[in-house]
């Protein structure tokens, strides 16, 4: 039986899908919603950027962070359900194979918008799957 479900969320339309997937899914599962705020880069966002400088730190990563949480805390409202949630920096396929051990699937989106966003992210996504302890559901 499926107790705990670690969704990663970036924000996207294809991460809320994931989100929907795990509250349809697993009703009755505790639900944490996982967002990493990644090391600035062309492939990613501002936020991003802002986040990890010197004067963003801890509080300007949770800033970044928080309208994903915001909208994850919508999304689960329609089902009459909460969603735990975690922000973390750093590399964000990491960040999901660590934080993975702790749950009994993992449940992401394939990719984001742009073609920019579709290669990192799908590229995450490729690499949660190979490398994650647990099972993990990847949403189209």
């Amino acid at each position: 039986m499926i107790e705990r479900v670690l969704v990663a969320m970036d924000g996207s339309d294809l991460s809320e899908r994931a989100l929907r997937y795990a509250l349809d899914g697993h009703p009755d599962a505790e639900i944490t919603v996982l967002n990493v705020v990644g090391a600035a880069s062309p492939m990613m966002g501002q936020a991003a950027g802002i986040a990890l400088s010197d004067d963003g730190g801890e509080e300007g990563i949770r800033e970044a962070a928080e309208p994903v949480f915001e909208r994850a805390r919508e999304i689960a409202a329609e089902y009459d359900a909460t969603v735990e949630t975690v922000v973390e920096a750093g590399r964000p396929a990491r960040q999901i194979i660590d934080h993975a051990e702790a749950f009994d699937v993992v449940v992401l989106g394939t990719h984001s918008g742009s073609l920019a966003d579709r290669l990192f992210v799908g590229n995450v996504a490729k690499t949660v799957f190979q490398r994650s302890p647990v099972p993990v559901t990847v949403v189209r």
